[in-house]
């Protein structure tokens, strides 16, 4: 089962820059996207063979995220369940017999760590969520975290250190995650690769001199280990300022 996830930083953008071309070369079982910024009814995918499933942001041009599966989802789900955090289109949940499977697209901190109050008590809402989902039957869980977890993860993590997506909070949290009970597939198989990253900023040359962060993840439960045959990281794919990654694992 091949697993793909990215971050499209708009989906009607990307769409001019080979989405397509790349979707289907990628061949994915499932395919997650991030940042969609679509309100319903702006766009019309033909994509034989997959369910669709979207969760779209209140305000217009902002945030979201799909789903598309060959396989049908036994259930779906929008949202943590959490008014405060619901209405942005972050999390999209399909249940599947043999696990849980959630795309998510974590808040930014953004610029002054303006909204670093409200993404720690995401991120605690965010884990009780997984964690509840984990008691019934493992779960897997892709997207952009919009967190660079250890200084391996980031081209300049000296310079970054009270950055959005690499303070200590944030950092934290991720530990926290995984050692409840979650495995970071990347780092699984891939423990000690440097320049290993999934985002560059659109200044200064960041991409052409690999200056970037890892902040896109496949995340499992533990207890799912046995079944991962591999992951790695698509820099060579353009067409947003993120690239996608991929997970594969046994049916």
């Amino acid at each position: 089962m091949k697993l793909i996830s990215w971050n499209v930083n708009g989906l009607r953008a990307a769409m001019g820059k080979g989405f397509m071309d790349v979707f289907s070369a990628l061949d994915a079982d499932v395919f997650c996207l991030q940042e969609t910024k679509l309100q319903q009814g702006q766009i019309s995918l033909d994509l034989p063979g997959y369910h669709q499933y979207w969760n779209y942001a209140e305000k217009k041009g902002y945030s979201g995220t799909a789903t598309f599966s060959k396989m049908p989802a036994l259930s779906v789900t929008y949202g943590l369940g959490v008014e405060e955090f619901d209405h942005e289109g972050r999390v999209i949940t399909l249940e599947y017999p043999g696990f849980y499977f959630l795309t998510v697209y974590t808040p930014n901190s953004q610029d002054g760590l303006a909204r670093l109050p409200y993404r720690m008590a995401w991120e605690d809402a965010f884990l009780h969520y997984i964690k509840s989902l984990d008691e019934k039957k493992p779960v897997v869980v892709c997207g952009d975290l919009n967190v660079a977890h250890r200084e391996i993860d980031i081209k300049n993590p000296k310079s970054n250190e009270r950055s959005a997506g690499f303070t200590w909070e944030e950092r934290d949290k991720m530990t926290a995650l995984l050692d409840s009970g979650f495995t970071d597939t990347f780092r699984y198989f891939h423990p000690d690769a440097a320049g290993a990253y999934s985002w560059w900023s659109y200044r200064f040359h960041a991409r052409e001199n690999n200056a970037g962060w890892r902040i896109d993840y496949f995340l499992v439960s533990d207890r799912l280990r046995e079944k991962l045959t591999g992951a790695c990281i698509h820099p060579e794919i353009f067409g947003s300022d993120h690239c996608p990654v991929e997970l594969t694992m046994e049916g």
